[in-house]
C-alpha cells in the first residue's frame, strides 16, 4: 500500500532541484519530446495529487523522498497518457448499472463454503518468506516466479482458465488469470504482490502489505476453478507488481486495457486484509467509482460476518486508483481504516505474526460473493 501525507508537495519541491521540472504536457495529454528525453535519461515522472503536473526525479530520489516516507504517489513515466482515457470513458461508466444489493446468495454461499483458511496460511507464509519483493530489487524475479507458480496452481483444476504474465519495463511482471464467460465484458479482483522495507535491499516480508490481499484473490480463484464455475461475464484475477513504486504494474495494465477497448465493468482491489484491531472490513470512498462502491458496501454484511467501516485514503493509495485514472469503475476494500491500519508496513516487522487469518478468510468470502454477483452485471 502507498500511503498519503500532506507534506508530499513540500518534499517534492526540495527533491532533485536539477532534475525536477514541471511536465510540459498536462496530465491526460501525450508525452512531449522533452518528456521522452527525460525518460530516456532514466528519470521518473511522479505526481502526488490529481492537480500535480508531475516532477522528474531519479529512482533513488523517489525512494528517499516518497516511498520511505510513505507518501502516496503515482509514477506516470510510461503512462503519461493514461488520464485521457478516464475522460473518454466517463459516459460509459455512468451507463453501468449495478444492482441495489446482492441477489445470488444461494449460488455464492455454496462456493464460499469451500474456502479454506489453511490455504491462506500456506500461501501467505510462502510469499512472506521471500526476503523482499521490491520491484527493482534482487528478489524481483524470484517473487515473480513464485507468483506465477501460485496462480497456475490455484487455477490448475480448470483448463478454461488462462494464466499469463504481463511484462513491464522492470524485471517483475504482473500475473493475470482469466476465467472466460459467455460475455466479453470483464469483472476484475486484484491485489499487488510486491513489497518494500526501510531500504530497497532490506528485509520486507510484506505480510499484511500485501501478501494478505494476494492470498484472498488466490483462494477465490482456487474455489471458482475447482467448482468449474461458468460465469456470464469474464472474471479476471490480477496480481500486480510495482505497486510500491507508484502503481506501476496496474497503470501499465489499465493503460493497455483502455487502449484496446476492453469492456471493464468493475474492479475491486484489496490491499491489506489481515490486520484489523477493530475487526471490520473497510471500504474506501475516494478515487473510486461511487456506484460500484455503494454496491460493494451492500455485500460486506451479506458475505462476511464483519461490520462495514468507511474511510478515505488520499491520493493514489493503491491500485484501484490506476483503474480509476483509466476510466474504469473501481472500488477499494481494506482490513481497517487509515488511523488504525498496521504500523508495521514497509518494514521488517510486517510479518505473518501480525496477521489474523480468520479475518483474511472473511475477506475471501466477500471476494467470492462479489465475483458471483459481478458475473451477472
Amino acid at each position: 500500500m502507498v500511503q498519503f501525507a500532506t507534506i508530499a508537495v513540500a518534499l517534492l519541491a526540495g527533491a532533485g532541484q536539477a532534475l525536477s521540472a514541471a511536465v510540459e504536457s498536462r496530465p491526460g495529454s501525450l508525452p512531449s519530446r522533452r518528456d521522452m528525453h527525460l525518460r530516456d535519461e532514466g528519470l521518473r515522472l511522479v505526481k502526488t495529487s490529481e492537480d500535480d503536473p508531475g516532477t522528474w526525479m531519479t529512482e533513488e530520489e523517489k525512494f528517499e523522498n516518497l516511498i520511505s516516507k510513505k507518501i502516496g504517489f503515482m509514477d506516470i513515466t510510461e503512462t503519461i497518457e493514461l488520464e485521457s482515457f478516464g475522460l473518454d470513458s466517463a459516459a460509459k461508466i455512468a451507463a453501468v448499472a449495478y444492482p441495489s444489493g446482492p441477489s445470488h446468495q444461494t449460488e455464492a454461499n455454496a462456493l464460499i463454503a469451500n474456502a479454506r483458511q489453511s490455504n491462506l496460511e500456506t500461501w501467505a507464509n510462502g510469499l512472506a518468506n521471500i526476503y523482499n519483493r521490491y520491484y527493482r530489487g534482487s528478489y524481483a524475479a524470484t517473487s515473480a516466479a513464485w507468483m506465477l507458480s501460485a496462480v497456475q496452481s490455484a487455477a490448475s483444476s480448470n483448463s478454461n482458465i488462462k494464466v499469463s504474465q504481463f511484462s513491464h519495463s522492470y524485471s517483475q511482471p504482473s500475473v493475470i488469470a482469466k476465467l472466460p464467460g459467455t460475455s466479453s465484458s470483464v469483472v476484475i479482483v486484484s491485489a499487488h504482490y510486491d513489497s518494500v522495507g526501510s531500504s530497497t535491499s532490506g528485509r520486507a516480508p510484506g505480510a499484511d502489505d500485501n501478501a494478505s490481499g494476494v492470498v484472498v484473490v488466490l483462494e477465490a480463484l482456487r474455489v471458482l476453478a475447482a467448482a468449474g464455475y461458468a460465469p456470464k461475464n469474464t472474471l479476471e484475477f490480477h496480481f500486480y507488481s510495482g505497486e510500491e513504486g507508484g502503481l506501476l504494474g496496474s497503470r501499465d495494465i489499465f493503460n493497455n486495457y483502455a487502449s484496446n477497448g476492453v469492456d471493464v465493468l468493475a474492479v475491486v482491489n484489496q490491499d491489506m486484509t489481515g490486520y484489523s484491531p477493530n475487526n471490520v472490513i473497510a471500504v474506501y470512498t475516494d478515487y473510486v467509482n461511487t456506484a460500484l462502491t455503494n454496491f460493494v458496501k451492500t455485500l460486506v454484511p451479506v458475505y462476511s460476518s464483519l461490520p462495514l467501516s468507511l474511510d478515505r485514503c488520499g491520493y493514489g493509495c493503491s491500485d484501484h486508483a490506476s483503474a480509476n485514472s483509466a476510466g474504469f469503475p473501481s472500488a477499494y476494500v481494506c482490513d481497517e481504516n487509515m488511523a488504525d491500519s498496521s504500523p508495521y508496513i514497509h518494514s521488517s516487522q510486517d510479518t505473518i505474526a501480525t496477521l489474523s487469518f480468520p479475518h483474511i478468510l472473511e475477506h475471501t468470502k466477500f471476494t467470492i460473493g462479489f465475483l458471483v454477483e459481478g458475473s451477472y452485471f
